[in-house]
This record gives C-alpha cells, sequence and structure tokens, in this order.
C-alpha cells in the first residue's frame, strides 16, 4: 500500500437528490458536487453517507454515487466513500468497490449488531476492520458514534484501530465534548498519524478549539464555505472571528438539529431548495417530508445565518 492520505480540512458529506420517481438526479447530483468542491476551504467529499440517504441505496447505486462524484469532481478533491453494511464480509465488498472506482478512502460505520455489546468485546470491533484493511487496502475512517448510541467506541478502542496501518482518520460524531476529547487524546498517544475529524456539528467550534483536524459534516452540503471559514479562524487564535462565524451557524443548527433528528438531512435538502442548489427536497421512505412549518423555520434560519 502506497503512504495514506493525511486527512484534514473541511469535508462535506453530499446530499443526494432525487427526481419524483426517487431516482438519483444526476444533473442535480452533479451541480451540488461542483458547488462543494468549488468552496475554498473544502479539502474532500464524502459520498454515500449518512446525508445521501445510504441506508435507501442499493449497491449499484452506491456504485453509482461514486462514479458520478469521481467523474465530476474527483480531480479536483479527494473523494471518500461511505461504507455502511451490519456484515465484514459485504463491508469489504463495498470497500473493494469503492478501491477499485478510485475513491481516495472509506468511512467505515460500525454494524449495528454491535450495539448488542462491542463495547465489551474490542477483539470482535479490531477484527472488522482488520478484516477491510487486509482485503480492501485503501485508507480508512473510522465512524466513531455517539456513546448513548451503544455502539460508539472506548477511546482504548479507538487506540487499538489507529494501530492498523490503514487507518488514517476517525470521523468522531460522540455528541458528548467530553467523550469527544478523551477520544482525542487517546487518538494523538498512539502517536501515529491519525487525524480527527470532528462530527459534532452542533458545537462544531468547540471541537476545533481542542484540536480537531478537520470535520466530516452532512451540514457541510449547506454551510461547507462557514464551516471552512470557522476552521480556518480556529486555526489562527481567532476567537472574535471564529465566534462571529459560530453565530451565524447557530439558526441553522437549531433548526437542522430540532428533534426528531431523523429529519436532519430532510430539512439541510429543504435548505439547499430555498437556497436554488437543488431543485427539489424528495426523500426515500421511511423518511417523510418536512412540514410547511418546518420550511418557514428553515427560510428564517437561513435569513438569519445571513443567506
Amino acid at each position: 500500500m502506497t503512504q495514506p492520505l493525511r486527512f484534514s480540512g473541511v469535508m462535506p458529506a453530499n446530499v443526494l437528490p432525487f427526481t419524483s420517481d426517487l431516482a438519483i438526479d444526476e444533473p442535480a447530483y452533479r451541480r451540488h458536487l461542483r458547488w462543494l468542491a468549488d468552496t475554498r476551504g473544502v479539502t474532500g467529499i464524502v459520498a454515500n453517507g449518512h446525508a445521501s440517504e445510504v441506508s435507501s441505496l442499493t449497491r449499484e447505486e452506491r456504485k453509482r454515487s461514486l462514479a458520478i462524484a469521481l467523474d465530476e469532481v474527483g480531480g479536483a478533491c479527494p473523494i471518500i466513500a461511505g461504507v455502511y453494511s451490519d456484515g465484514t464480509q459485504e463491508a469489504v465488498d463495498l470497500a473493494r468497490d469503492a478501491r477499485d472506482a478510485g475513491a481516495a478512502g472509506v468511512l467505515v460505520f460500525p454494524p449495528t449488531l454491535f450495539m448488542w455489546g462491542a463495547q465489551l468485546k474490542p477483539d470482535m470491533v479490531r477484527q472488522h476492520f482488520s478484516e477491510i484493511a487486509a482485503r480492501a487496502d485503501l485508507p480508512i475512517v473510522v465512524f466513531e458514534y455517539p456513546p448513548a448510541s451503544g455502539i460508539g467506541y472506548a477511546p482504548e478502542t479507538l487506540a487499538r484501530l489507529a494501530e492498523i496501518p490503514q487507518v488514517v482518520a476517525v470521523k468522531d460524531w460522540s455528541n458528548e465534548i467530553v467523550a469527544f476529547e478523551a477520544n482525542l487524546r487517546a487518538l494523538r498517544a498512539t502517536g501515529r498519524p491519525v487525524a480527527m475529524l470532528s462530527a459534532f456539528t452542533m458545537s462544531l467550534m468547540a471541537t476545533f478549539l481542542l484540536g480537531a483536524d478537520g470535520a466530516i459534516s452532512g451540514m457541510g452540503s449547506v454551510t461547507a464555505d462557514l464551516q471552512a471559514e470557522l476552521f480556518e479562524a480556529c486555526g489562527k487564535g481567532d476567537l472574535d472571528g471564529a465566534r462571529r462565524i459560530n453565530d451565524r451557524l447557530a439558526p441553522l443548527v437549531s433548526v437542522f438539529y430540532a428533534p426528531p433528528f431523523v429529519d436532519m438531512h430532510n430539512r439541510m435538502k429543504e435548505a439547499l431548495v430555498l437556497l436554488g442548489r437543488i431543485p427539489a427536497a424528495h426523500v426515500r421512505p421511511p423518511l417523510t417530508p418536512v412540514s410547511t412549518m418546518e420550511r418557514e423555520a428553515i427560510r428564517r434560519a437561513l435569513a438569519l445565518a445571513g443567506f
């Protein structure tokens, strides 16, 4: 394997526009990808993540979605492919699909069965990632979930995963700042060049100031420019500037991540429609469209954020 990439900076997870019959809307998808890639400070894009409704995509659709991203913007920035699977063999197959297509790496989701006690069996977690690393052999980003979900990895487990040569980054969605800092310290203590990429979008500034190397965020589909400015301001120690940007992001954070949390990416699609970046906010069942009242709340939040 060649020297792995060191991921850093703001890496949005793209939403995936659909037509009214719920097929991939390729022209709209390409325009969305181009906006992301052309945004100053964007250092990569994650395809086939939560924001793209990956759980609804067939294996062929995931391959097609990735192929479109690589064709449209692969020459401008690295494309990381989500590997969303409950089985190790399927995860290996999906990672090989991504490798063969030319993806710069994979973002490996935790299998949902891990909620039944994998926190007590770190060897099972390490085996899952070791199999993917050995049999697909491309850079891996470990997706860390909130501890409350039951499938978040302990800091000690993350440190063990960091020993795998192909593991180059952790996407930390612990959503709890104490857990985030513990994970960050555990990774740094390994001495390996494993990047800490924040997915803590509800408190992004705090994670940047703690020392995150960047971010992977579905909300970046809407606000990649502001997230990149925030990362830059925090890196320069410009706290006043960072607070101003953070204050602009706050209304959108509030409306996107309001209960029920499951609607976060539906709301982001509505925001992109209101901004004129995609033509429609169709979502695949079991997701449902947002209400008229919510749409107006998103419109107000966009105005408060200065869009």
